[in-house]
């Protein structure tokens, strides 16, 4: 299905410290530079078919070849599938992404995961100010997620263009960066 779908764009890390991640990722494996969203709280927000109070976010993004890596911090203690995979005593991969560049792709997306028995763990919906986005439960070992997102839309991927652009022949210097 992940093919049919795309293919994995992404590779996202739910750690408790997101600046000693990175710093270990571009110092130790040279991948970099990142770029940190801090403070972000996913509108429209969703938990297990609930809304409920939004998690408090910091996001880190960076390329590694053609595959984006992300760090994830939660910054609150909102019900998510961060404080899930933290309080099963997990730190790392979290998750896998797959990227839509439009709504009815992502929706198409939505609806086939769930028909694949996927659970929806949680999401931000049809009210998302920026790009929408879904969490997806499978049964392999780690816990490790399936994310959906619409980050091939213009907003979006204007963003992650630059953070591969300037991964290419990277320095490293000026290791973190702000959108």
């Amino acid at each position: 299905m992940i093919n049919k779908l795309g293919g994995i764009r992404q590779l996202a890390m739910v750690v408790k410290d997101a600046d000693e991640t990175m710093r270990y990722l571009y110092e130790t494996l040279g991948i970099g530079p990142f770029f940190v969203m801090r403070g972000y709280v996913p509108d429209d927000y969703r938990y297990r078919g609930r809304s409920t109070i939004a998690p408090v976010l910091t996001l880190c993004f960076a390329q590694s070849g053609p595959l984006q890596i992300e760090v994830i911090q939660q910054e609150n203690n909102a019900e998510s599938a961060y404080q899930e995979f933290l309080a099963a005593g997990r730190e790392g991969c979290q998750h896998i992404a797959v990227w839509f560049s439009d709504s009815a792709e992502y929706t198409l997306a939505r609806q086939r995961i769930l028909d694949a028995g996927l659970a929806l763990v949680h999401e931000n919906g049809e009210r998302a100010a920026f790009a929408r986005f879904a969490y997806f439960e499978t049964q392999l070992p780690g816990g490790l997620m399936i994310e959906i997102a619409e980050a091939l839309t213009p907003n979006v991927k204007s963003m992650f263009e630059r953070v591969s652009r300037e991964s290419v022949g990277w320095d490293g210097s000026n290791p973190i960066r702000s959108f």
